[in-house]
């Protein structure tokens, strides 16, 4: 049987039996069928939103890192024709977040592709601060938070420098909002979500965790990362990006309810102690059944909805910025053109001598971030674009789960 497997795995043809080779082919004929419902939806006048958030829920997510510099974007609302100016360096002078930053940034090496060159990391890294600080430089109301780092290195890895720009400044003003206030008030009312859920499927368990006065702090930095500071597989990242840019902002706090009720047996097993069951806790396995979970917190989301369970979550009073500010930004997103439009729309512009920022950029429909090699005028501009290349080439591989303590100051503002 493992045999069989392999040869599965590792020609696509040549497997054992019948069965296996027709579970192969639907498997294929699914994946083509996905790729075409995605395409048919980026084309639509309005581009079909709905369908695409359909995509990125559903089984298998969106599939590749090319369908995902085309889907992302339109999550978020974002004009890949309209992006950002490359930072300059003086983005750095007198930034009050850069030395933060860049202590954050220069101990993030494990979340990088294993085997990628030193040099092209650096590049990478230099990149990273740059549009950390560009966005905080632009939103004076958004606050810096350790982990924050863990998110944007995703897009930059995923889409590029200027495209990550763009949708980590949209991200940050919408989904990551709570968690970007001067205090940690917001995102500890955020974390109070996650007993009322635990209440509600497995009451036994809740009053379990509540003996043990665990608290609900062993799941922070899953929640501010979107998991991106604790998985290893760089793939199951990229599948819990898909679902949390297509579903409400509290929704990585609902995949967090799930991830402790598949670990029910385990919880009840332990002894019934803060720091056991914080240690238990903490700690998330990386062979989870994501397709099965990612379904489940969709489910619980539905049953169980923010609205009813707010009055439990709400042990202080206050008003959640991304919770208030989401209807109005979904409903932006319905009203989106094609990429053919917007295209068509900066050609036009480029005719009667306007254009923005990107009116020199090589007008494909993939949008690379590789796109700007051919502009490249020095050594240090072709390697960064060049390990961008690489990375994107690289981007199914593992990224190491970070050893350092994490964020301890961060986690001082708690208590």
């Amino acid at each position: 049987m493992k045999k069989g497997r392999k040869h599965q795995q590792g020609t696509g043809a040549r497997v054992n039996g019948n069965g296996n080779a027709q579970q192969h082919g639907e498997h294929e004929s699914w994946k083509k069928l996905k790729l075409v419902v995605i395409h048919q939806a980026l084309n639509c006048d309005p581009v079909d939103i709905e369908t695409l958030r359909s995509a990125a829920v559903s089984e298998g997510g969106l599939l590749t890192d090319e369908i995902r510099r085309k889907v992302w974007p339109k999550l978020l609302s974002v004009n890949v024709y309209n992006l950002p100016a490359k930072p300059t360096k003086d983005i750095r002078e007198n930034h009050k977040d850069f030395n933060q930053v860049l202590l954050d940034v220069r101990r993030s090496m494990k979340r990088f592709p294993r085997g990628m060159r030193v040099d092209e990391r650096q590049v990478l890294q230099e990149q990273l601060i740059d549009i950390i600080l560009v966005v905080l430089q632009k939103n004076p109301a958004l606050h810096y938070y350790q982990g924050y780092h863990d998110i944007v290195v995703t897009f930059l890895l995923v889409v590029g420098e200027r495209m990550a720009i763009a949708m980590v400044e949209t991200l940050s003003n919408h989904h990551l909002r709570d968690f970007m206030d001067p205090t940690m008030d917001s995102t500890k009312h955020i974390l109070n979500y996650l007993m009322p859920i635990l209440e509600q499927v497995d009451p036994q368990l809740h009053e379990f965790m509540l003996r043990a006065e665990v608290g609900t702090i062993f799941a922070l930095s899953w929640l501010i990362t979107w998991y991106g500071h604790v998985l290893s597989e760089f793939r199951h990242v990229l599948r819990l990006y898909d679902f949390f840019l297509a579903s409400h902002p509290l929704m990585a706090i609902y995949f967090a309810a799930v991830i402790v009720l598949h670990r029910e047996k385990e919880v009840k097993q332990t002894e019934c102690d803060m720091a056991m069951v914080h240690q238990l806790l903490s700690k998330i396995p990386q062979d989870l059944p994501y397709e099965e979970l990612i379904t489940q917190a969709h489910c619980l989301f539905t049953r169980y909805p923010p609205s009813l369970l707010a009055k439990r979550a709400a042990l202080q009073s206050r008003k959640s910025i991304t919770i208030n500010c989401f209807k109005a930004f979904q409903t932006a997103t319905q009203q989106q053109r094609p990429d053919s439009v917007l295209r068509r729309q900066l050609l036009q512009g480029r005719a009667r001598g306007l254009g923005g920022p990107d009116s020199q950029l090589v007008l494909s429909g993939d949008m690379q971030p590789n796109q700007a090699a051919n502009q490249a005028a020095n050594q240090l501009v072709k390697m960064a674009v060049w390990g961008i290349s690489a990375t994107l080439g690289a981007a199914a591989l593992a990224v190491a789960q970070t050893a350092l303590d994490w964020a301890p100051d961060f986690f001082m503002q708690l208590f």
